[in-house]
């Protein structure tokens, strides 16, 4: 019997260990109820707090070992969670973060997605009803004469169509070919008497800038299109961009380190049984900055985005605006066609100099005479002379839809402004939120990742690299996010374009008009019938424009226009010869 007494002494002092334990233990019944709000099952939450550790308790007179839950993230201490709550919470913290990112960055995408929808749709319908608009102007002007050559206009709005929606398009190379091709219809309509080869017609357009036939409107519609519609298509491809760049980035998970400190900062405070209290707001930032120091890294380039986005709304604004230069296109061609009527004859003698004196064949020779009786007048059109059919009606509807654009282009510069420094000011935003940090935070009874006390460390610097001593969130900074650098890069392409459709260049075709800008060959033409551009020029009249002094001559000038036609003949002759 004495060896028995240790024993029950033992037991004494357990029992009593553990009466003393039952004292200090807390009821979890707050937890419950918060966890419960959350949509969890209760069944794996306890009504008083347990150990972190394995503890000894009495059952049916045995002393039995229980294990402790070991918990992972938050302290090893009395707790209201077991290891499948932190689990659950854990995940929680990482939806309710990742939904807090969609939320703060919403307003800056719905802006982009709702003004990208209401531009595009706007400068669609403004190039369709343009061509709708000069398809029933010039029925109604030309009738036959414009059906006949209809395609030539279709093929201009056909390409500006493409170009506009990302077509992979030269607008310089459309609207010289659209005025090459013009002039080739009109010459032959000017000079029905002659039945012209597709050679000779080439090398009619190859001239078409020398010769200046419809006066200066193709340069000033060149000049005006292009930076209308460069504005217009890269300015919705911002838009564009923008949202794609605001929307992946938004949608980032968070990484392992950053799930752990998220779970310590909202949800350790229900497993020590205060579930009430919100984490410090010092502290919440430096959570923040940690998940999202990446992201912060996206902010210089971001901004620089949003000042081209910027600048190229002021071209929206400006005197090159797609509505004003699309709107009367129209009545500018008819302009520049009669212009080449009037020029008619100047034109045709220089083009005969230049390419040769066509001939007439026998069957068309009667077209001589029939064409002075009968020859077509074309008259100047202007806008008020438009028909009132469903297509001026609708384009006087784009222009009341424009002054309201023009409103809108007010208000997206100031939604622009706002959207700078998006991601940099995102930590500062997600822990405003009610929600996070509460309505009154108070600063010394916040959660500072231990207990409810003022939270200490310092603030850390927004972007990846200052975040080496960042104290909740274990950051790899020499490891920067591949997506997040690829958003960058995508940035930096279209903030390059945004600035060259500002000065006017289209920065896909740079290279490539420079190349062809210069070239005066390829024409098509046979050394027969088309001269070189030396050949062309030494033989040219006065041109209209005499400030183009590359083909000016003077009118004293004591060569014939017989002589010429010889020596262009001698050449001729000479060139095969030396073949």
């Amino acid at each position: 019997m004495f060896g028995m007494e240790p024993v029950l002494c033992w037991g004494a002092v357990l029992l009593s260990l553990c009466a003393g334990a039952d004292v200090r233990v807390r009821s979890c019944s707050e937890v419950r109820q918060a966890y419960s709000a959350k949509g969890f099952s209760l069944a794996s939450v306890p009504y008083q707090e347990i150990a972190a550790k394995r503890l000894l308790y009495q059952s049916q007179g045995f002393m039995k070992r229980r294990k402790g839950e070991h918990l992972r993230i938050c302290p090893q201490e009395y707790t209201c969670c077991t290891s499948e709550m932190e689990d659950k919470l854990s995940q929680q913290s990482k939806l309710e973060f990742e939904s807090l990112v969609e939320e703060t960055s919403h307003f800056v995408r719905a802006t982009f997605v709702s003004w990208h929808r209401k531009f595009d749709e706007f400068f669609r319908e403004l190039l369709k009803n343009a061509e709708k608009s000069l398809n029933d102007m010039f029925v109604n002007t030309y009738g036959m004469l414009y059906m006949q050559n209809t395609e030539v206009f279709q093929d201009l709005f056909t390409e500006l169509k493409r170009y506009y929606t990302g077509g992979n398009v030269n607008l310089e190379e459309i609207l010289n070919d659209f005025w090459a091709r013009l002039l080739e219809r009109m010459f032959q309509l000017i000079n029905p008497q002659y039945h012209f080869s597709e050679d000779y017609l080439e090398c009619v357009s190859k001239y078409t800038d020398q010769l200046k036939p419809f006066g200066d409107i193709p340069r000033k519609l060149k000049v005006q299109v292009t930076r209308a519609l460069i504005a217009a298509r890269t300015f919705v491809q911002g838009l564009t961009v923008g949202r794609e760049v605001a929307n992946r980035v938004s949608k980032i998970s968070p990484n392992p380190g950053c799930i752990r400190a998220l779970m310590k900062m909202l949800y350790c405070p229900y497993c020590r049984g205060l579930p009430s209290v919100r984490p410090c707001s010092n502290y919440c930032l430096n959570v923040m900055k940690g998940c999202l120091a990446n992201q912060a890294d996206l902010d210089i380039e971001w901004n620089l985005f949003i000042d081209a986005m910027l600048l190229v709304v002021d071209r929206l604004e400006g005197p090159f605006n797609i509505e004003s230069v699309m709107g009367p296109i129209d009545v500018k061609i008819s302009e520049a066609i009669v212009n080449m009527q009037e020029n008619s004859v100047q034109v045709s003698g220089k083009v005969f100099l230049g390419c040769g004196q066509p001939k007439s064949p026998p069957l068309l020779r009667l077209s001589r005479s029939f064409s002075e009786n009968n020859n077509v007048r074309f008259h100047p059109y202007t806008a008020e002379e438009r028909p009132t059919t469903a297509a001026i009606t609708s384009l006087d509807r784009l222009r009341t839809l424009w002054r309201t654009m023009q409103n809108a282009v007010i208000e997206i510069k100031d939604k622009l402004k706002v959207s700078k420094k998006l991601w940099s000011s995102l930590p500062h935003a997600i822990c405003k939120e009610v929600r996070i940090t509460g309505e009154n935070p108070n600063e010394d009874k916040c959660w500072n990742g231990q207990t409810r006390a003022r939270y200490l460390p310092e603030i850390m610097n927004d972007g990846l690299i200052n975040q080496i001593n960042n104290p909740e969130v274990d950051v790899d900074i020499t490891r920067p996010d591949t997506f997040i650098r690829q958003q960058i890069m995508a940035l930096r392409v279209i903030t390059n374009k945004l600035k060259n459709a500002y000065n006017g260049n289209d920065v896909n075709f740079q290279d490539t008009s420079e190349e062809t800008s210069g070239s005066g060959s390829g024409s098509g033409c046979t050394d027969d019938i088309c001269p070189t551009e030396f050949d062309f020029i030494t033989t040219e009249a006065p041109l209209f424009d005499s400030d183009r002094g590359e083909m000016d001559f003077s009118a004293g000038s004591q060569i014939s226009q017989s002589h010429f036609t010889v020596l262009i003949c001698v050449i001729l002759v000479l060139q095969r010869q030396w073949r």
